[in-house]
């Protein structure tokens, strides 16, 4: 079936969004000092890969790969806020829900929109196995970038 061209326009208008995450620098690298910092695009690509190669059959695969796709897409509305930037969790969460429902809305009520925004509360909300191992991704992709960093521009990060 041909997709209309109202769809085809949600559909350009939601990888407009996204592409703010291939724009934005992760903010803790940045006030680090890092050279050449990686942007959100960066770290939510290798999350992905790092969910590929997870062999555990009582965990959902596909479900750790998607999530790690979608975990900080809000972000291409708000920004990386860390909690250095002056802005409580709440509000961080308040910011990030808000993002999510408009960046969901540029999709419609459709199946995929739905689906981004599911992966995306469970991982938040941290109510499955698939997510709390995602958020352990989170923090070894950080660890491994870290260390790649100390590596590659001779300086010690804080930890």
């Amino acid at each position: 079936m041909p997709m209309s061209q109202t769809a085809a326009s949600s559909i350009i208008d939601f990888l407009s969004i996204v592409e703010q995450l291939k724009r934005t620098k992760r903010t803790g690298w940045v006030n680090s000092g890092v050279a050449a910092p990686e942007s959100i695009a960066d770290h939510m690509y290798r999350m992905s890969i790092m969910a590929m190669l997870i062999q555990d059959n009582a965990l959902d695969r596909t479900k750790c790969i998607k999530m790690a796709l979608v975990h900080d897409l809000a972000e291409a509305l708000v920004g990386d806020i860390t909690p250095f930037d002056g802005i409580g969790k709440q509000e961080k969460a308040a910011r990030e829900r808000q993002a999510m429902r408009e960046i969901v809305q540029t999709l419609g009520n459709s199946e995929v929109a739905q689906e981004i925004e599911s992966l995306w509360l469970e991982y938040e909300h941290d109510t499955s196995e698939e997510a709390h191992l995602v958020h352990d991704l989170d923090k070894c992709e950080m660890i491994q970038q870290a260390m790649e960093y100390e590596a590659s521009d001779h300086k010690q990060l804080d930890s």
